[in-house]
């Protein structure tokens, strides 16, 4: 009867730790942000306000990976990607630009913006997809940036 009760308490004693152990989705990412790290771009998370006019749920925070921009007067702009290759600018008029547009299809379906600024090159994606996704957006970021 005692070794049921030291082995109850030990159970009780070590089932906050099974807590602690981050999720097959937060293991798959974190080894995605790793292998991201390697091929010299920076991640971090960031909260969205996203457009009103984005049909899908988005969530308030998600992964931002980007990369310095090095030409002195780069062009700006941003894109959000309506449905799977469907990218639209903040007046929902879609991208002109032939060379942009081939290269924004190639990007994973869960990237919901992407930003050219001053300073850097920005994908704001969902981190659904594994590392071939990643793939494409460290094309696309080389590309642009």
């Amino acid at each position: 009867m005692n070794g049921w009760w030291v082995l109850l308490l030990v159970a009780v004693v070590l089932s906050p730790l099974s807590w602690l152990a981050p999720s097959r989705r937060q293991s798959a990412a974190m080894q995605v942000r790793l292998q991201a790290r390697r091929m010299g771009l920076s991640m971090q998370l960031t909260q969205q306000d996203w457009p009103h006019w984005l049909e899908r749920s988005l969530p308030a925070s998600c992964a931002q990976y980007y990369r310095a921009r090095s030409s002195r007067n780069p062009a700006q702009w941003c894109f959000w990607q309506l449905a799977p290759g469907q990218w639209l600018d903040r007046w929902r008029e879609p991208c002109i630009d032939a060379q942009l547009l081939e290269q924004l299809q190639t990007l994973p379906a869960d990237v919901f913006k992407v930003e050219a600024g001053q300073q850097l090159l920005a994908v704001y994606w969902g981190e659904k997809g594994g590392p071939q996704d990643l793939q494409h957006i460290h094309a696309f970021l080389q590309r642009w940036a």
